[in-house]
């Protein structure tokens, strides 16, 4: 056997929560050809840790301390893109697999499942191949070959990703002030895509707006 076919995959977590990193971590450092190189809570730290490491492989949180995981999933393989990446979220696939798809990810997780499908989608996507859901392969078959039922968005499909992002945020009960500090925006531009929001919605204030975000995100948790 040659000295490169023993290289272990490299992956790097990038995860809010430190009890998750450090589970996660352990799982797969006792998995054959896999070594944890480091592990980050936001995406600056995650982007320092990528020159310092050089990982063969992400796995990204949608929900960080710092940035959003679509944005970091879009700056990573701008950089990169040998750098393959799992979005992984505690929400719905629905709401954030496409989405993480698009931005340069090959496979997405929710974290209802189990650990071991973990390890089924690293391999996978080290293949070279999509990893997805049954369920969500399926939708995004159907909305690629023009069902009618799967074609036709629904109100929340409009939103850009930033949208998105702050619209959970919202959700979550958090400040115009501590969103813009966590996307590492402008209170401005978080209060014009909060304008976005609403009429992409057809929501007519910011009550409205926060009862609808909080209902939503309740429903994907």
């Amino acid at each position: 056997m040659n000295q490169e076919s023993k290289k272990s995959t490299r992956i790097l977590i990038v995860d809010d929560h430190a009890m998750v990193r450090e589970g996660l971590a352990t799982f797969l450092s006792n998995q054959p050809g896999m070594q944890v190189c480091g592990e980050a809570s936001g995406a600056s730290e995650a982007m320092r840790q990528i020159e310092q490491n050089r990982p063969d492989f992400m796995i990204v949180d949608m929900s960080l301390k710092v940035g959003h995981g679509i944005e970091l999933i879009k700056q990573v393989h701008a950089l990169d893109p040998s750098i393959k990446m799992l979005g992984l979220s505690m929400h719905d696939e629905c709401l954030y697999a496409e989405r993480a798809i698009r931005a340069g990810a090959m496979g997405y997780l929710s974290k209802e499942h189990s650990r071991t499908l973990i390890i089924d989608a690293i391999r996978t996507i080290l293949r070279g191949q999509v990893f997805l859901s049954d369920a969500m392969t399926s939708r995004l078959l159907k909305r690629s070959i023009g069902k009618e039922e799967d074609s036709i968005k629904e109100p929340i499909d409009t939103l850009s990703d930033r949208e998105m992002q702050v619209f959970q945020l919202i959700g979550q009960g958090i400040t115009v002030r501590e969103i813009a500090n966590k996307l590492e925006l402008s209170p401005k531009t978080v209060e014009t895509y909060r304008e976005n929001i609403k009429a992409k919605l057809g929501l007519d204030n910011a009550t409205e707006l926060i009862r609808h975000a909080v209902l939503r995100f309740i429903e994907e948790t």
